[in-house]
């Protein structure tokens, strides 16, 4: 799976938003850290804050919020935020993938979809900020190593 530079994006801002939110956040101000167009931002949260993933605050002083703590913020909100399809079948799930048919792999694509969406949900920005789903993966990997 490849998330498009939509995905990338949204979460990098979202996660930059989190680390400097002293108030609200400028999308110059991120654009700039970050590297992204800030045309490309504005289109990014407009959507996020359609989704209410964060919140605007006009004149002096103004930016984006997140809505809601960064805890309570999934990977997987983000990503459907902006619009991003993160099927791996060929037919949208339809399961008319081969003459009005499933194909004979439908069922392993749907099989990943499933991990992949879990996945997803299952991290928070909270858990990029604190590099949880690194020491996760750390801590999975060394108890497989230990088992008698």
């Amino acid at each position: 799976m490849k998330l498009s530079t939509k995905s990338r994006y949204a979460i990098t801002a979202i996660i930059d938003l989190a680390q400097n939110q002293n108030g609200a956040v400028s999308l110059k101000d991120i654009s700039i850290r970050q590297g992204i167009s800030l045309s490309y931002l504005e289109q990014l949260f407009c959507k996020l804050k359609n989704k209410k993933v964060v919140t605007s605050r006009r004149g002096p002083g103004g930016g984006y919020t997140l809505n809601r703590k960064s805890s309570d913020i999934s990977l997987f909100q983000i990503i459907t935020a902006v619009d991003e399809n993160i099927d791996q079948t060929q037919c949208a799930g339809s399961m008319n993938c081969l003459k009005d048919k499933p194909c004979t792999t439908h069922h392993v694509w749907t099989g990943l979809n499933k991990i992949i969406k879990d996945y997803m949900k299952s991290i928070t920005i909270e858990d990029v900020i604190t590099n949880q789903v690194i020491h996760n993966l750390h801590d999975a990997r060394e108890s497989k190593t230990h088992v008698s």
